[in-house]
């Protein structure tokens, strides 16, 4: 626009001389506050132009802001939590992290401040002398993925990161939780963000209710104390089934994947099936483990170090593994090479609705060992994608509700899953409305599959019978 916005503190001063608002003239605030409403109202017609011109305009009206309104909902609905049931956990953890630091002292042979990285250092690498997996400016890295590294030579690591968890999901939530109720609704009310994780995924704070492990008893049991705000209601779940994974069937067209997803099959038995040259029936429950690291990871990058790493099998094995998945699925391999080429050519990925995202250091002609620019371009495409299905079923299911009027609420977005509460004779109608939205929130080339659980809380919700 030409010129710059007057900043505060030419008002009121900075430090010990800094004034209160109301001491300055009232001239100069009636200035500073018409530029707050100016700049925006100038800027908007050149951003406008500019979106339209990287084709960005219909995201922005038909998908962003009409997701803002049912984001307003969800954070004036929030979701109850049982007080009561996190005092509970919280004697619990408690309890378990003193078992953990006995443990922890007995192996190191003596006490020592187990969140102090420097003493970590000393008791680890000195001490036992386990051997240095990363090295940072503070010295020797103690992080989780060296901790998991380390847990395979000795009984210490594996302690420590056991620890960890507990601490962490005592102090982020069964400890947090119950100070952030709101005392007129008794729920905790988080806000959502649009802007951001640059794949275009929602974020929450306060609280972050997204990170909440879902893999881990403990997890499960913080979950439990999520409950419906009504007496007698239900909550319900309901989220995408391996919604990245048809994402890729549906950009890469691959005759294998798109063939197991419109007959729904387990996707990864047939992979398993497919690279080991056996029936589905005679797959082995190692065979389908060793599919599903792949199906999750190498599309991602995984090294065959990385993949050997994860399942505790050798590089070799873990390398031909990744060349008979990609001679499976051929297509695959050629549309993650072709994500690379476009990202190289244009400097920028696109997702299904066409949300862009600049990526600078993809090498023209990569392999199948990714840098982190190339793994980010794949990532951006892929789980981009799914993000603006979920945000497009939210939009109709929203729309859906307040047209239906049914005794129902959306309560949170947790990345591929919905929450919602609802008045048990309407649970079978709200699953048939969540079920049919989210499947036909974009149409793919493989179909959008939904699994919906309800039960009295978050983490004892059980699969409802179509």
């Amino acid at each position: 626009l030409g010129r710059s916005k007057t900043p505060i503190t030419d008002l009121i001063g900075t430090g010990k001389n800094q004034r209160r608002m109301d001491e300055v003239p009232v001239r100069r605030v009636a200035d500073y506050s018409c530029d707050d409403a100016m700049f925006p109202l100038r800027l908007r017609p050149i951003l406008a132009k500019d979106l339209a011109r990287a084709e960005l305009d219909r995201l922005f009206h038909e998908l962003e802001m009409p997701l803002v309104e049912v984001l307003v909902e969800l954070e004036y609905n929030g979701i109850r939590v049982d007080c009561g049931r996190l005092a509970e956990l919280s004697a619990r953890f408690g309890a378990a992290l003193e078992a953990q630091e006995k443990k922890i002292y007995d192996l190191a042979g003596h006490r020592f401040n187990i969140a102090s990285p420097k003493q970590l250092q000393q008791v680890l690498f000195e001490e036992q002398k386990l051997p240095v997996v990363l090295r940072t400016k503070t010295g020797a890295s103690t992080d989780a993925d060296v901790l998991e590294e380390l847990a395979h030579v000795h009984p210490l690591p594996a302690e420590i990161l056991e620890y960890r968890q507990y601490a962490k999901l005592k102090s982020t939530y069964v400890d947090a939780l119950p100070q952030m109720v709101h005392p007129g609704t008794g729920r905790v009310h988080a806000s959502f963000h649009q802007e951001v994780a640059a794949t275009g995924r929602l974020s929450s704070s306060d609280p972050n209710l997204q990170n909440i492990p879902v893999r881990t008893e403990a997890g499960r049991e913080i979950r439990s104390a999520f409950v419906p705000g009504e007496p007698g209601w239900l909550l319900l779940a309901a989220d995408y089934s391996q919604i990245e994974l048809r994402v890729l069937a549906h950009f890469s067209r691959d005759r294998n994947l798109c063939e197991a997803f419109a007959r729904d099959e387990d996707i990864h038995t047939r992979v398993a099936a497919q690279v080991y040259g056996v029936a589905p029936a005679e797959v082995t429950g190692a065979m389908r483990r060793q599919a599903k690291a792949v199906n999750f990871g190498v599309i991602y990058g995984q090294s065959p170090f990385g993949l050997a790493r994860q399942l505790g099998i050798p590089k070799d094995e873990a390398a031909r593994f990744i060349d008979a998945y990609f001679e499976g699925y051929p297509e695959v391999d050629e549309f993650l090479r072709g994500v690379l080429v476009e990202c190289d050519k244009n400097g920028y990925v696109k997702t299904i609705l066409g949300r862009r995202r600049a990526i600078q250091g993809v090498r023209s002609g990569a392999g199948r060992q990714r840098n982190l620019p190339e793994r980010t371009a794949i990532n951006t495409v892929i789980q981009g994608s799914a993000a603006d299905l979920i945000k497009q079923a939210m939009i109709a299911t929203h729309q859906r509700l307040r047209r239906e009027r049914l005794p129902a609420r959306m309560l949170l977005q947790i990345h591929d899953e919905l929450i919602f509460e609802v008045s048990p004779d309407k649970l079978d109608t709200l699953a048939a409305l969540v079920c049919e939205e989210m499947a036909g929130a974009h149409p793919l080339s493989v179909p959008l599959k939904v699994d919906v659980k309800a039960g009295p809380n978050w983490a004892d919700a059980k699969p409802l019978t179509p």
